[in-house]
């Protein structure tokens, strides 16, 4: 029944259900490796269940492998993983779970392999497979699994209830596959996935995060979002990101519904790349809009600021949701804060000052930048986009031609603080920092010539200016 499996897939299959019929236990390949097979999805995890101690299988088939796999052991779970070929393979005892109402940590048991099916989330993951002589190949399929893969369904093998009452995570886990797999959520599990959606404050943020993770990087990744908003469950860890759904009316005017416009900005730039941060920034692009937002008669709907203020929300947001606290996060803050900059550009004459400061800012996430502001475009309007297209064209070129002259892109300043410090005879203080910045201001708006040369006259001209006399 497993299709497209490859040669050292067979044998190392083969080799796990001899090593099981040698110690007396049987052995059965579950869950994510066989869904995967069955839909001939890549898989590079192979969960193995056997009726006895899964470090003791583990241990036997790594000593029969060459070269001899490094073997981890969890004691504490019972279970044991190596590595062979491109395989991940975790070995685990049968199992049956309880759980307490507190906790999604569950209190186990050795069990049958009906108890380890009977435990897992959906019926799609409960599908096993013998690895024994007598029956090998042969599936297993206690709760319709294969018919719920032809249906493209998620729906839990047990009262929908219980599997997420007992283990919340599982609920941000359904939307997560019918992101990844373009399925559909059966309604009565969905339905028990809005009741219970409170009893994801169980969940650790780093689980969570996990699955979300995944979520943006499905495609559509839109289709993970939509569901975690009808669900309820973003409102639970993502408050931020549900409040930007829904449209105000006044007075006639309205604006658009930027839940659902930042899904289109999502699932655009989704198209062009896979980086995970990128598509992070396109999620927070407008994430301060709600804060923003306020009515002005005679213009309508204005958001102004939203652009500094989502930048300055976006640490407070990735140290809740534990996401990195790195260059990835000040990459997400440099596209938030300068999202709406190139567009600026575009409705005026545009200056090289104003395109040499653009460069200078974003830097080597230029690119990444264009591509966001590309993706933002979401008129249903034909010729309003390719007139948004055709200004990033002119203000690209522009770009292009400004840096060929000035070379302003990851440009240090000619001259160093260090060197004003000498200059002047003076300690680090307000002043160094003061001509540094002048200097820069001054070749970014095309004053002096970005040379040496320049700079040092500047410089001597600054500092005279507040009261500083060079030393010779």
């Amino acid at each position: 029944m497993i299709f497209n499996i490859k040669d050292y897939e067979r044998d190392i299959l083969s080799l796990i259900g001899t090593t099981g019929k040698s110690l007396g236990f049987p052995v059965y390949a579950v869950g994510g490796y066989v869904r995967d097979r069955l839909l001939n999805r890549p898989s590079k995890d192979l969960d193995i269940v056997c009726i006895g101690s899964g470090i003791t299988l583990a241990t036997a088939v790594a000593s029969q492998l060459h070269p001899r796999p490094r073997l981890s052991v969890f004691k504490r779970f019972g279970t044991a993983m190596l590595k062979h070929k491109d395989l991940e393979i975790e070995f685990v005892g049968a199992r049956k779970e309880s759980y307490r109402n507190d906790s999604r940590k569950p209190s186990v048991e050795e069990g049958t392999l009906q108890d380890d099916q009977n435990r897992r989330d959906f019926t799609i993951n409960a599908l096993a497979v013998s690895l024994n002589e007598e029956d090998f190949g042969t599936l297993i399929d206690p709760f319709n699994g294969i018919k719920h893969l032809s249906e493209r369904k998620i729906i839990t093998p047990l009262d929908p209830a219980k599997t997420f009452s007992d283990d919340p995570l599982r609920m941000m886990r359904a939307v997560r596959f019918a992101s990844q797999l373009n399925f559909e959520i059966n309604p009565v599990t969905f339905d028990a996935i809005k009741k219970y959606k409170g009893r994801l404050n169980i969940i650790s943020m780093e689980r969570i995060i996990t699955e979300v993770n995944k979520m943006v990087l499905s495609n559509p990744p839109s289709t993970g979002f939509k569901l975690l908003f009808d669900s309820g469950l973003l409102h639970e860890f993502f408050p931020e990101m549900a409040k930007l759904q829904g449209v105000e009316i006044r007075e006639g005017k309205g604006h658009k519904d930027n839940f659902y416009h930042t899904l289109e900005v999502l699932d655009n730039i989704s198209k062009h790349t896979d980086d995970l941060y990128l598509r992070w920034a396109a999620i927070m692009h407008d994430i301060a809009k709600p804060p923003t937002k306020r009515f002005e008669p005679e213009v309508g709907w204005t958001f102004h600021g939203h652009d500094g203020l989502g930048a300055a929300l976006v640490p407070k947001i990735f140290r809740r949701l534990k996401l990195p606290l790195d260059a990835k996060m000040k990459f997400v803050q440099k596209l938030v804060k300068l999202h709406l900059r190139p567009i600026s550009l575009t409705k005026e004459n545009i200056s090289d000052a104003a395109i040499r400061k653009l460069l200078f800012e974003a830097g080597d996430d230029l690119e990444a930048l264009m591509m966001l502001c590309k993706a933002d475009i979401t008129s249903k309007n034909p010729n309003k986009v390719k007139r948004y297209l055709a200004n990033y064209e002119i203000v690209q070129q522009k770009m292009i031609e400004v840096e060929e002259k000035d070379h302003i892109r990851n440009w240090q300043p000619p001259i160093t603080g260090e060197q004003i410090m000498n200059t002047f005879n003076i300690p680090p203080s307000r002043p160094v920092g003061t001509i540094k910045m002048a200097i820069k201001d001054a070749i970014l708006d095309g004053k002096i010539p970005n040379e040496y040369e320049a700079a040092y006259s500047f410089m001597l001209e600054k500092g005279k200016e507040i009261g500083l006399e060079q030393v010779e």
